[in-house]
C-alpha cells in the first residue's frame, strides 16, 4: 500500500489539528512540523 500525497496531506493536517487543540502550548512545534512534512512530500514528488 501506498500513501497518496492527495491522501496524506489531508490526513497530516488533522493530526496536527487535534494535536494543537489538545495542547495548544504545541502550535509552534506542530506548526513547524508540520511544513517540514509538507514540503518533503511535495519534493519527494519531483525525485520519482
Amino acid at each position: 500500500m501506498t500513501l497518496d500525497p492527495v491522501l496524506l496531506n489531508p490526513l497530516i493536517a488533522l493530526i496536527a489539528g487535534i494535536l494543537i487543540l489538545l495542547m495548544p502550548r504545541l502550535l509552534n512545534y506542530v506548526v513547524a512540523i508540520y511544513l517540514i512534512a509538507i514540503g518533503i512530500i511535495g519534493l519527494s514528488q519531483h525525485f520519482h
